[in-house]
């Protein structure tokens, strides 16, 4: 058996596959605490990534026995601050992925422009670079502290092994890593005080990178042969458990944030309109992402405000798209409820309406809403675009992928059909261990990954994508004012 870690910004989850590569089981933690001191913060303690874990082992082990687990690998939310000192205990609490509090320091490390070549990125609040730097700046006691700065899900493996790695999918969301050689970089480094000596190894997602130890054994009831790969970030896991490396292959996830994912077997980049360019988890691949920070959060939004429910926006929409009428005198919503990252690159930024009047009921604000949150992911499209890459077959997943509606809205403004697969909420743990199996067996993903059977295919609406495409244009033009 093998074991897949994703560690999630609200809850853990852990499952487990056989040598056929099915799912023989798979859990979830409670919620895992989340603070925000002040405005534009959100920090984690690690002590409650372990509470997670040990919710999960102790789930699992009432459905199999975890002595015969083979391997472990990880999947984990990117970009978070985790800071050590030289005993291994934990600085302060770990700054995660959606803090904006580094705004500033971002501007700082990217005063050498040629940085930007090295990371292929812009500096963003969200990396972990710029965050490190905050606290040079802000708390200098705790950063001359510092003696290993980790990844979340690289804390997690370090409490396993007492070994420092991190995958080089994770590692490129913390403008540390010279993406196109996969190396961390001197100067990026420089550029916020750091140190390659501060740094976990890097790895591919297939790699080994220790065994259980000990008195994790003891713990757990692991196997003392158990061995630990390199895993990948949250993205990257999910698209593995996908079967997405391919040249050109892509998914759309629409989940609390947006994102779509691009894989290539050449480093591109468009940083301009803030693209992310990574390496992808398995040998000689990168990956793109465009990043809309607000995506179904927008949903739960306009349902904890104007106490909607899913099913009346599902009956809008479903009544929404049927009419041009509708469509043409509806608002126009901008779903910036936290910031933009592509390709607007501004955490300031926020959400509205425009174009109000008299007439405006409350079945125009829901198409507006979900129009809004569709436009907001064909910019990020285009903004991918722009690097060269082709998307072939383009997925939908996450918690939106179960609305045909939406997609088929989605489809018309992108103007290209979308496939739907058979994709769950756990496909970062099941990409985790499927890395786990794979690198175990010393098996080469070509051998291995099979490209996501199409459940169905979503065809655009030739009718209605000219008026959407009109609309898009007056959409983009109230958000650069």
């Amino acid at each position: 058996m093998y074991l897949g870690i994703d560690l999630g910004t609200s809850s853990m989850k852990c499952l487990v596959i056989g040598e056929d590569q099915e799912i023989i089981h798979n859990v979830s933690s409670e919620d895992i605490p989340l603070s925000n001191p002040q405005s534009g913060w959100s920090e984690q303690d690690p002590s409650s990534w372990i509470v997670a874990l040990d919710q999960c082992i102790k789930k699992l082990k009432e459905k199999i026995n975890i002595h015969e687990i083979n391997s472990i690998s990880f999947s984990g939310h990117m970009h978070g601050a985790t800071c050590i000192d030289k005993n291994h205990e934990v600085i302060r609490p770990c700054i995660l992925w959606n803090d904006t509090r580094s705004h500033q320091e971002c501007v700082e490390i990217m005063t050498d422009n040629s940085v930007l070549d090295i990371a292929g990125n812009i500096a963003m609040p969200g990396f972990t670079a710029p965050k490190v730097l905050w606290i040079k700046n802000n708390e200098n006691e705790n950063f001359d502290k510092i003696y290993k700065a980790l990844l979340p899900k690289d804390y997690l493996r370090f409490y396993l092994t007492g070994e420092f790695f991190s995958d080089l999918s994770d590692a490129s969301g913390t403008y540390w890593l010279d993406v196109k050689n996969r190396e961390w970089s001197k100067k990026l480094l420089d550029a916020s005080s750091m140190s390659i000596s501060q740094m976990p190894n890097v790895c591919e997602g297939t790699d080994q990178t220790g065994s259980i130890k000990k008195d994790i054994s003891e713990k757990y009831g692991f196997n003392l042969k158990c061995k630990v790969y390199g895993g990948a970030g949250d993205n990257a896991a999910a698209a593995v458990g996908l079967g997405l490396y391919e040249e050109g292959d892509a998914s759309i996830s629409l989940g609390t944030s947006g994102v779509i994912f691009g894989s290539t077997k050449k480093f591109l980049k468009n940083y301009d309109d803030a693209i992310h360019s990574f390496c992808h988890c398995l040998p000689n691949t990168w990956h793109l992402m465009s990043v809309m920070l607000s995506c179904t959060s927008n949903i739960n939004w306009f349902i904890n405000t104007f106490d909607s429910s899913i099913d009346e926006i599902t009956k809008c929409l479903k009544e929404s798209i049927g009419s041009d009428i509708l469509i043409k005198n509806s608002p126009y919503y901008l779903p910036y409820l936290t910031g933009e990252r592509t390709p607007l690159n501004d955490p300031h930024v926020r959400a509205s309406f425009h174009n109000m009047g008299i007439e405006t009921n409350r079945n125009a604000l829901i198409y507006s809403l979900i129009e809004g949150i569709s436009f907001g992911l064909f910019d990020n499209y285009q903004a991918l675009s722009k690097t060269g890459i082709k998307l072939n077959n383009l997925f939908v997943i996450g918690g939106g992928s179960k609305n045909e509606d939406w997609i088929k809205l989605l489809a018309s403004i992108l103007n290209r059909d979308l496939d739907i697969t058979e994709a769950s909420d756990a496909m970062a743990a099941y990409g985790a261990a499927r890395l786990a199996y794979l690198g175990y067996n010393n098996l080469k993903h070509e051998d291995l990954l099979k490209p996501p059977s199409v459940k169905k295919i979503i065809e655009k609406d030739n009718n209605i994508s000219p008026l959407l495409q009109e609309r898009f244009a007056q959409w983009k033009d109230y958000y650069v004012k």
